[in-house]
């Protein structure tokens, strides 16, 4: 008897060592909000939690959320003018309230500037931290929710939340901040500065937003991991934020387009535009999920266009549909797997070997009953950012960025592996 008894402690000590532990990874549904075209995600916020729903911004800074409309946590605190919470967003302003103290209005509290890029608005804001809560996750089902005390966000005034979706409260920034969502959930869980946004196609079902390792499982039983191709992450040296400081960089996420193909047509295109201006900041390629489809500079998307057309020569033309300029008729286009049958645009990489593919389903949008359009928009001769990959060319795709890698990685479409964004099994709790 007494030699189970030795042998039982160690499972019973390792038992409780492995509960202890902290989540594996954490998720958060992502929805698209059918009038807008934004990407939304639901966290826990505040003491007692309530369930606030934020729009995504991959680039964003950090978190923040409207506080002039009913803000009340017992967990709240800001964050005092040359504390360490001040420098690690970076901040060194610092300001009083002239009105009664509450969430967002406190003296001797130091400031950030939240945006709003739907509307290409800045205001500032107090820092502050609350409790943050999201769901664990092994990768495949939602868990038990783990919350973060002391999550650092921004307040914001009320006007900030004109042109969100109807509901949401604020803005889910995931940029390569230190005060950003993937790095300060990566500190509290101890897991390595890594997240993955697979956004659904339809408003009718969620995506997922995954912060941590993989795997990253959809039904039936698909490890979306197992198929990422990966590029660096490019860095601007010239912010690309509404205010910031001399100096600042860009904390949005660039990478490398040498190239583009439609089919086997390589595009003729004018170089420097791949590339950032190191000085001015201007060029280059990021990926957005503040603009609904991807914007191309005018010679750029001209290019583009011309060899599509090309290539469907022989399928019907119709009037085009704002803010589309190449349209056709949906019956003279076949379907695949992977959507409308129409030549993939690659965008090339850092090698021949290493493109991501478009394909019809993120290339052609039903922009009226019967109507397909080329999902690509004229984005001006001058734009701050040549190339912007937009949301609709994301969906169904699952794109993990990797900031301690310094990498992004793309599954390309899910539709080849029979499965979506859609099919993370958020019905069922481990």
């Amino acid at each position: 008897m007494a030699s189970c008894i030795l042998f039982l402690l160690p499972l019973i000590f390792f038992s409780s060592l492995s509960s202890a532990a902290g989540p594996h990874a954490l998720v958060a549904p992502l929805t698209k909000d059918s009038r807008t075209l934004q990407y939304l995600t639901r966290i826990n916020q505040r003491t007692p939690s309530i369930t606030l729903t934020l729009a995504v911004d991959l680039g964003g800074r950090y978190l923040w959320v409207d506080c002039d409309s009913s803000y009340i946590s017992s967990t709240y605190r800001p964050a005092r003018c040359h504390s360490s919470l001040c420098s690690l967003a970076g901040s060194d302003s610092c300001g009083d309230c002239f009105s009664s103290p509450r969430p967002g209005c406190n003296n001797n509290t130091c400031g950030v500037f939240p945006e709003n890029p739907f509307i290409r608005t800045s205001t500032s804001g107090e820092l502050a931290v609350d409790a943050l809560a999201l769901r664990s996750t092994d990768g495949s089902t939602p868990s038990t929710p783990v919350s973060d005390p002391a999550f650092l966000f921004s307040c914001a005034p009320r006007f900030l939340t004109r042109g969100l979706a109807v509901g949401a409260v604020g803005i889910a920034g995931l940029g390569r901040t230190r005060v950003a969502p993937p790095t300060q959930l990566a500190a509290k869980f101890s897991f390595r500065r890594r997240f993955a946004l697979c956004l659904p196609s339809t408003p009718r079902a969620s995506g997922a937003l995954f912060f941590g390792p993989g795997p990253y499982n959809f039904l039936p039983g698909i490890d979306a991991s197992q198929s990422l191709l990966y590029t660096p992450l490019l860095t601007n040296p010239v912010s690309t934020a509404g205010t910031y400081s001399p100096g600042e960089p860009s904390y949005e996420y660039f990478i490398g387009v040498t190239a583009i193909k439609v089919g086997d047509t390589v595009l003729p295109l004018n170089k420097t535009l791949l590339t950032i201006n190191k000085k001015t900041g201007y060029g280059g390629t990021k990926i957005s999920t503040a603009v609904p489809y991807t914007t191309l500079e005018t010679s750029i998307y001209k290019s583009l266009t011309s060899a599509f057309a090309a290539a469907l020569a022989n399928v019907t033309r119709v009037a085009a549909v704002s803010p589309f300029k190449l349209c056709y008729d949906a019956k003279g286009l076949g379907s695949t797997r992977v959507g409308p049958g129409v030549p993939a645009v690659d965008l090339v990489l850092q090698s021949e070997a290493v493109f991501w593919s478009i394909f019809g389903a993120n290339s052609m949008v039903e922009a009226r009953d019967g109507v397909l359009c080329f999902a690509f928009v004229d984005g001006g001769r001058t734009p701050r950012t040549s190339i912007v990959i937009g949301g609709f060319q994301l969906e169904d795709n699952l794109v993990e960025f990797d900031l301690d890698y310094s990498r992004v990685g793309f599954s390309a479409s899910l539709l080849f592996r029979r499965t979506t964004c859609s099919n993370f099994n958020f019905t069922s709790i481990a």
